[in-house]
């Protein structure tokens, strides 16, 4: 028994040179180095010798085994190293947005930052969507109806082959009516909050693109005495409604007014110009109409 433990002090004792034959502690071993060096190991077991059990493994007492996971069970305290602490999540903010989407955030602070090569930092403020539900109460019919679309290059098509026959009437809703005028004709612009990818297949529709803006007028033939002189659709104010394409019924989505409804007072064109097929309204005006209501 003394034979075999001198012959283990003996084989020691010459593999010093390449690793030192303490346990698996960078206490015991006075090991700790900066970075990466693979001379800085424990090493149970003789070297070049089979390995049996696995805690005679070899464990590093350098920093490099933090990130390589071999690291000996007591190097951080051996080498002081502290990983980042922080403290508990705080209480979620309230929501952003008192009506319509927006979001909510909560954070932490760092109770002590990382030491010698410690685990840093993680993140420490959180964010997550929200529903603000403090809408004002729409009772304008507006809000609920849905604008059928098509290209404003069809616009002509309404005026060709007119006749006084009956194909007129089922072109007009009211062609009799005194209150029926080019006069009352307007435009909207409205910002798209969300499109089918329908709308992006569609060479007409490309335009309904979530985050655009686009222009639709209403005109005569659109126009709905039940309405009150509007086009169906044309939305209102701080809330989203929704639009579909009458020739691409796949083609759909929701989309927010952003022209306040006074500007409706403004008739295609204006007094002085001379092109009727431009808005007055101040945010239509830059490229013309899109679309129209149908």
């Amino acid at each position: 028994m003394q034979m075999q433990g001198t012959l283990l002090w003996c084989m020691c004792a010459l593999s010093w040179l390449s690793a030192p034959c303490w346990g698996g502690s960078c206490h015991e071993a006075k090991l700790c180095c900066p970075g990466r060096d693979s001379s800085c190991v424990v090493q149970n077991a003789p070297l070049n010798a089979v390995v049996e059990d696995l805690n005679d493994k070899p464990c590093y007492c350098d920093h490099a085994c933090l990130k390589l996971g071999d690291c000996c069970t007591d190097f951080k305290d051996a080498c002081g190293v502290v990983d980042c602490q922080v403290t508990a999540w705080g209480a979620w903010s309230s929501c952003d947005s008192s009506c319509g989407p927006g979001s909510m955030s909560r954070s932490r602070r760092v109770s002590r930052g990382p030491q010698h090569g410690g685990r840093r930092c993680p993140g420490l403020l959180q964010r997550r969507a929200c529903q603000g539900g403090d809408c004002p109460l729409h009772t304008d019919t507006a809000a609920r109806e849905i604008a059928m679309l098509l290209p404003a290059s069809l616009s002509e098509s309404r005026k060709v082959n007119q006749t006084e026959d009956i194909r007129n009437n089922l072109r007009l809703r009211n062609p009799e009516d005194p209150e029926m005028t080019p006069q009352k004709e307007y435009c909207v612009e409205f910002e798209i909050l969300k499109a089918s990818k329908a709308c992006r297949k569609e060479t007409s529709y490309k335009a309904l693109q979530e985050g655009e803006r686009v222009c639709v007028r209403c005109e005569s033939e659109a126009l709905r005495k039940s309405l009150d002189w509007r086009c169906q659709g044309h939305g209102v104010m701080s809330r989203s409604t929704r639009f579909s394409a009458l020739s691409a019924p796949h083609c759909h989505g929701k989309w927010l007014r952003i022209t306040p409804d006074d500007d409706d007072d403004y008739p295609m064109g204006g007094s002085n110009s001379t092109n009727s097929e431009s808005c007055a309204v101040k945010s239509c005006s830059k490229n013309g109409p899109q679309f129209i209501f149908v």
